[in-house]
């Protein structure tokens, strides 16, 4: 049977995930089925554990990354860090978590600039952008700013 893996997130149409992890599939040789999944809040959890009677691994988006956070039982250092989640496995029975938005981040833009002694300014203050403070904290930037339209999410 090929492994299913998903990304769920609402809204979830526009995700171009699938098209990006078949390619990368392909490319290295290895057999799997991506899927979107539209996830609902009401039924978040249960959609969690319907996924995980078949799947492998499920990538996260919003607005569900602190939920999947609080879910899982077993956490990576930067995900405790974010308290939120983008990548969901099972292990022994244990949903497993971890928040790779910003190693992804800092990889793709060092490529082009060393943030040492920069200021950053970061513009939201969700999953995603949580996922970003604390791997931008490992390359000692000048400042980090988070900018967002209510102050309740910036603690």
């Amino acid at each position: 049977m090929t492994p299913l893996f998903g990304v769920i997130g609402n809204p979830i149409e526009h995700s171009i995930s699938p098209l990006i992890h078949q390619q990368f599939a392909l490319q290295t040789g290895i057999a799997l089925n991506y899927i979107k999944i539209l996830g609902e809040e009401e039924t978040f959890i249960k959609q969690l554990s319907l996924f995980f009677q078949q799947g492998q691994g499920l990538n996260v988006t919003l607005p569900f990354k602190e939920i999947a956070f609080h879910v899982a039982v077993t956490h990576t250092v930067r995900c405790r860090a974010a308290k939120a989640a983008n990548c969901l496995w099972l292990t022994d029975g244990q949903l497993h978590a971890d928040n790779t938005d910003g190693i992804g981040f800092i990889r793709d833009i060092q490529q082009h600039l060393d943030l040492g002694e920069k200021k950053i300014l970061i513009l939201g203050a969700g999953g995603a952008a949580r996922g970003l403070i604390f791997p931008l904290l490992q390359k000692a930037p000048k400042a980090i700013a988070v900018y967002n339209r209510s102050t309740e999410r910036l603690n």
